[in-house]
């Protein structure tokens, strides 16, 4: 291999590709990148078997090849580099020299072949939807992935396609995230991905993009094409919640609030509590005020909120940090709260439409105030 490439252009690339690294595999080559050079690009590779990113930018390319090269040190190396270019050149023993400016390393690579191959996925069934609403999706619903293992299928979010709709859901033992998005496709579809991906998918992903983002996803992996980068994943097997008869019907109690002063409310009061100082945030919703107060081993908190209240008072507590990560993902400067009862999940909707629901489940309060 002998090719030169803009620093630029390549360490952005390595950045992104590395997340699909291995930090540590008996596979030793699974701890690289591959890099195969074919004339004016270079392709650069990261697959730890479960997740694989890859990507090409432009290059010089004076001699094709592929070999694979140490993720830390080879990201470490082009980082560092003085000057605007990188040389990248190996011979038939993998030697192979790293230059930029005065600047030159020697390190011995991989050979490409023990490289495992990515696997392919029929793209008869594609959808494709903008970047910032795919970006939107996965970040409103991602907070509420399951971290534990108990049911390892909801560790990842469930894709839904039916009837021209794309719906994204994710559970926990505590909280269901839905988020709805019209998509004309003609596909019926359900597939689970895991969190890692959508979290490096949700970072390729630009809030303010005219390309495209396409996804097809075949029995036992899905693709996402985002511009010049192709993320491919492992689907997570199982029987997901049903989410539909999960959402509770009929809240006696509805409360109109701003997202963003309830936020700050409970940010505020939950100073008090940590790992250490668990204990539950105490609402009251009663005469149009969310009444908060927090209680621990160091002291108490109070703080209210001004809201619109029709139905009974309810006195019910919560889990702050499940309560605070509904709230961030809220994105309308009112949202509608729905309760039907202390020991009723809690339901957050948009105030006119379904494009998402947030469900929280409630903490059993002692007596005592």
């Amino acid at each position: 291999m002998n090719t030169i490439c803009n620093k630029q252009k390549l360490q952005e690339a390595i950045q992104n590709v590395s997340r699909a690294v291995s930090a540590k595999s008996s596979l030793s080559v699974l701890e690289g990148i591959l890099l195969t050079a074919a004339p004016g690009r270079l392709t650069l590779t990261g697959y730890d078997l479960d997740l694989g990113i890859s990507t090409t930018i432009e290059a010089q390319v004076e001699e094709e090849g592929s070999l694979v090269l140490a993720a830390n040190i080879f990201g470490d190396m082009v980082r560092k580099m003085p000057a605007e270019e990188v040389l990248i050149q190996s011979n038939e023993r993998m030697l192979t020299t790293i230059k930029s400016g005065i600047s030159e390393f020697t390190i011995l690579a991989q050979d490409a072949a023990d490289f495992p191959e990515l696997p392919q996925v029929e793209e008869e069934n594609t959808l494709t939807l903008p970047q910032d609403v795919l970006k939107s999706m996965i970040h409103q619903t991602i907070y509420a992935v399951a971290t534990n293992d108990s049911k390892p299928v909801h560790t990842g979010t469930l894709f839904d396609v039916e009837e021209e709709t794309l719906t994204l859901v994710s559970v926990d033992g505590a909280r269901l995230a839905i988020r709805k998005e019209p998509l004309k496709s003609g596909l019926a579809a359900s597939f689970v991905v895991p969190r890692k991906t959508l979290a490096e998918v949700e970072k390729l992903l630009k809030e303010e993009a005219e390309a495209p983002v396409e996804l097809a996803a075949s029995k036992n992996h899905v693709v996402f094409k985002i511009e010049d980068y192709l993320v491919i994943s492992r689907l997570l097997t199982g029987e997901f919640l049903n989410y539909r008869s999960a959402i509770p019907t009929g809240g006696e109690t509805a409360v109109t609030v701003s997202p963003r002063r309830f936020l700050e409310s409970i940010e505020r009061t939950s100073l008090l509590i940590s790992d250490r100082l668990r204990s539950p945030a105490r609402l009251t919703f009663e005469e149009d005020l969310i009444r908060i107060v927090c209680t621990s081993a160091i002291g108490k908190a109070y703080d209210e909120v001004p809201c619109k209240i029709e139905g009974p008072a309810v006195q019910i507590g919560f889990n702050s940090r499940y309560l605070q990560e509904a709230l961030k993902a809220c994105t309308e400067d009112e949202v509608r709260l729905e309760l039907g009862g202390p020991l009723s999940p809690m339901t957050i909707r948009p105030p006119q439409g379904d494009s998402y629901l947030f469900l929280v489940l409630p903490v059993r309060l002692k007596n005592e105030a």
